[in-house]
């Protein structure tokens, strides 16, 4: 085996290397941006659920000041959700004899 034959190998060795290198580099660069964004979304959703609580809040003193027992309201509103829809009709379609707001007619 001659010295050009072992030249030849360590220079593909080193080509593979810094190959590598880049790569590893590039997913380095890749997961520190996913990181700052996983951030960005935390300190959104902390956000959001700030606001929804403020708004709850405000909602059960509406409801107390009418004289409605807010967290029964919010008890039943939990057992309709949790609860499947009758022969898989959705919750928000209008039920038999009720009139939906969509015009029946074209036109109208």
């Amino acid at each position: 085996m001659g010295l050009g034959s072992t030249a030849k190998k360590i220079q593909m060795l080193s080509d593979s290397a810094e190959k590598m290198y880049r790569q590893v580099q590039e997913m380095q660069g890749r997961i520190v941006g996913l990181e700052e964004e996983v951030d960005e979304t935390h300190e959104t959703v902390t956000r959001l659920d700030d606001r929804v609580a403020e708004q709850r809040a405000l909602l059960v003193a509406i409801a107390e000041e009418q004289g409605l027992d807010a967290e029964a309201i919010l008890a039943d509103a939990a057992i309709e959700e949790a609860e499947p829809t009758a022969e898989g009709a959705s919750a928000d379609a209008p039920e038999e004899g009720d009139e939906a707001d969509v015009p029946t007619e074209p036109g109208a």
